[in-house]
């Protein structure tokens, strides 16, 4: 019982590194722009989707192919934000909601067209290591080390860099950073690009070890949802410490009670966060 426990443990919380990653996009858009990203979740798929024609057409290695990954996030970002998101901006949230999820209806529609709903998957092994009980595959190794290596390289870009600060001094106060001559609708779609860089790297990791189709963001924006809420809507680092908890609870829960169990538990405890703390573990009150 006891080596099941803490191989099912370790097996979440290499998870919830990716869960994290994936949330810190939502959280910093939501942070920089207070905008909610309803097309987050297929996004997230088109990264599962980049990586794997890379791997299969162009014979890319899959951690290889994070790095054009990673610049298509980037670029469809911008894109998103230009046509999209900039010119409700200053409308009510019902418009971004309603403009993100057009684009989140856009995505699947075409991307069904293109890839049709049959599972994918790539085909790519590193082998795995064992001690004792636990058992762990070195993909969720590296995707947990890749996960790490994006949130220090975020960090350093937001504090250590001009637009890193800039992009903080738009996000705390949008016209007092204009008056200093920060261009806050460059800062802005510099900020959406780098959210939807971060869903793009965290399907491009997850397709390293779970079939997906074009539909596969959903359930990931969802818990990205829950994992902003726990470690604060709004910080990155927050994010990451959510996705670690949400990772752990999908570790232990299915030790105790049946794995359709795992969302009721993700989400009461969802709700019992908003009730009791509704800035989150990091969130500023």
């Amino acid at each position: 019982m006891f080596g099941q426990l803490l191989s099912s443990l370790t097996d979440g919380l290499l998870l919830g590194f990716v869960y994290g990653l994936a949330a810190m996009g939502l959280s910093l858009i939501w942070g920089v722009m207070t905008v909610i990203n309803l097309a987050h979740g297929p996004v997230i798929a088109l990264g599962m989707f980049t990586a794997y024609l890379l791997f299969t057409q162009a014979g890319v290695n899959p951690y290889l192919a994070l790095l054009p990954v990673a610049v298509l996030g980037m670029v469809m970002g911008l894109v998103i934000y230009g046509v999209a998101v900039h010119r409700v901006l200053n409308a009510p949230h019902l418009s971004t909601l309603l403009a993100t999820f057009a684009v989140n209806m856009i995505i699947i529609g075409v991307g069904t067209a293109v890839f049709t709903t049959s599972p994918h998957n790539i085909d790519y092994s590193l082998g795995s290591f064992s001690a004792g009980p636990l058992t762990v595959p070195f993909t969720r190794v590296v995707a947990a080390l890749a996960a790490m290596a994006a949130t220090a390289l975020l960090y350093l870009f937001l504090y250590f860099t001009r637009p890193g600060k800039a992009i903080r001094a738009v996000a705390n106060n949008r016209m007092a950073a204009e008056l200093m001559g920060i261009s806050s609708t460059t800062m802005l779609a510099l900020s959406f690009g780098l959210g939807t860089l971060l869903a793009c790297l965290a399907g491009g990791l997850i397709a390293t070890f779970f079939p997906f189709t074009i539909l596969s963001g959903g359930p990931y924006e969802l818990k990205s949802f829950v994992i902003c809420v726990l470690g604060g809507l709004g910080n990155p680092l927050g994010a990451l410490l959510g996705g670690l908890l949400l990772g752990g609870l999908e570790g232990l829960v299915p030790a105790f009670m049946p794995v359709s169990w795992v969302p009721v538990v993700e989400f009461g405890l969802f709700v019992l966060v908003l009730l009791v703390r509704p800035q989150g573990l990091l969130g500023a009150k």
